[in-house]
């Protein structure tokens, strides 16, 4: 598939995501290079890796563009396989690597990766199958809510045990989108919504750490060298920052001061440094992603590609709001990255391989 081959909406959805993505290069190198030097001796040691997983993205993509997106129907159950047993070696004691006080990550030889990533991904496109081969019963209880309800369940437990909440919310949020939208009857949202609300209850309040996040949300400055150090360092670079910015590389708080500089906080530096103008071009193109991904869903000719679009735009553009909420003080830290933006390796690969599918299903 050539550049001059695509489509209106595809080549607006590339420009949008290519200037995404340089944008994370240029940002990920000015925001780690004195902890990586500090760290690694050397100040592009994370640069050098983005790049290494921003190419092995888009050979990815590459093969994915080439191929029509509806055979990923012939392998969905696969997927759903290597994402459940994903989840499952991140839980093993010598395979999966703790970091942050949950396991995470799955570390095998010199190969690291975070298996939620991927079986988010996962999950979208087997939903999106299910969600096209139940139609002519979707409105079934059994045969239409039960199904898709049941692997979403699973999945997310999975995720659960990590812990990781802010990614078994995002990946629940999204399934539940996809189901909505393909016409499973509302009725049975309710009782399922009463079941899970008391779940997430004790999950967020009975939970030590998480209620601590909870605390430093509310009232920050409450611990300002403990829970609230961390988004006090997030309004300080985004509040130095001004209209203009301090300039590229000109940072303070990616001094050591602002933990996770380069990944979860990537946007508190953008402020910094390009200030609101910088920060409001990040949204605004997250905001024309998600347009034109919704109407690449719209458009596409099976209802196979339209639940997968939608899946995979909600997913980027849900991930979005999350990370950039979360740096502003909007809800409490949930530790998801900014697409496209952010370091990490899994992240990127996918989100270059969803756009790749989102082009894919705009020109078939």
């Amino acid at each position: 598939m050539k550049l001059k081959d695509l489509n209106r909406d595809s080549q607006h959805l590339l420009i949008v995501s290519t200037i995404l993505l340089c944008i994370g290069i240029i940002m990920i190198y000015s925001a780690s290079s004195c902890y990586a030097y500090e760290q690694y001796n050397d100040s592009a040691y994370y640069l050098k890796r983005h790049l290494m997983h921003f190419a092995f993205g888009l050979l990815l993509a590459g093969f994915f563009l080439k191929k029509d997106y509806k055979n990923l129907k012939k392998y969905t159950k696969v997927f759903f396989a290597i994402s459940i047993l994903g989840l499952v070696l991140a839980l093993l004691p010598g395979i999966g690597r703790e970091a942050g006080g949950a396991k995470r990550w799955v570390k095998l030889g010199f190969v690291g990766f975070q298996p939620s990533e991927f079986a988010g991904f996962f999950l979208i496109v087997y939903i999106a199958d299910i969600l096209d081969r139940k139609q002519p019963v979707i409105r079934s209880f059994l045969h239409g809510f039960i199904p898709p309800l049941m692997i979403l369940g699973f999945s997310v437990l999975l995720i659960l045990l990590q812990p990781d909440l802010g990614s078994s919310v995002c990946i629940m949020a999204v399934g539940l989108i996809m189901m909505f939208v393909a016409g499973i009857n509302m009725k049975y949202f309710l009782p399922f919504l009463v079941f899970i609300i008391p779940i997430f209850y004790f999950l967020i309040f009975k939970v030590a750490y998480r209620l601590r996040r909870i605390a430093s949300y509310l009232d920050p400055w409450s611990d300002t060298q403990g829970a609230g150090f961390q988004i006090i360092q997030s309004f300080l670079a985004l509040g130095s920052g001004g209209i203009l910015g301090l300039g590229l590389g000109c940072s303070k708080q990616k001094l050591f001061y602002l933990p996770q500089a380069h990944t979860d906080f990537i946007f508190s530096i953008i402020g910094e440094e390009a200030g609101l103008v910088g920060t409001l071009s990040v949204v605004a193109l997250f905001v024309i992603f998600v347009w034109l991904g919704i109407q690449i869903s719209i458009k596409a000719k099976d209802l196979f590609g339209r639940f997968l679009g939608l899946g995979i735009t909600t997913s980027i553009g849900l991930k979005a709001v999350i990370n950039i909420a979360v740096s502003t003080g909007a809800i409490p830290t949930k530790g998801l990255p900014l697409p496209f933006i952010s370091y990490g390796g899994t992240a990127l690969i996918f989100s270059i391989i969803a756009v790749a599918i989102l082009i894919n299903i705009s020109n078939s």
